[in-house]
């Protein structure tokens, strides 16, 4: 259960981030910041590996790139269903997509699977 709130905690910064920087991503109150973090998780668990099978041939002719659209629809898939999230375009959900991946991936590496902060340190000396 920590592990959870923890990885939500962060898909709700990197959220957070992509509104700060990206133009034309606005979310408004924090209600809907929590609300948009656990929507992406369960769109990302549900709706995303249909959309990832279902487009694989576009994948594999764009080498991965398209995976990106991917993400952005992903992220406009949750705009759509929170009023006070909006998206003001095609690119503000592609590069808050980029920014939200981004920073979950660099904070989510720190995170075991319990929920606990975890840093390996090699000890071997050469």
């Amino acid at each position: 259960m920590l592990g959870f709130l923890i990885r939500m905690a962060i898909s709700a910064l990197s959220l957070w981030l992509a509104s700060a920087l990206v133009p034309g991503v606005e979310i408004r109150g924090i209600g809907t910041l929590v609300l948009a973090a656990l929507l992406l998780g369960v769109v990302n668990a549900i709706v995303r590996p249909i959309a990832v099978l279902l487009t694989l041939p576009a994948t594999l002719l764009t080498l991965g790139f398209f995976l990106l659209v991917i993400n952005a629809a992903m992220l406009g898939l949750v705009a759509a269903l929170l009023d006070d999230f909006t998206l003001s375009g095609f690119w503000a959900a592609l590069f808050g997509s980029i920014v939200v991946s981004l920073t979950s991936t660099l904070a989510s590496q720190y995170i075991g699977p319990k929920g606990k902060i975890e840093i390996i340190v090699d000890s071997r000396h050469r």
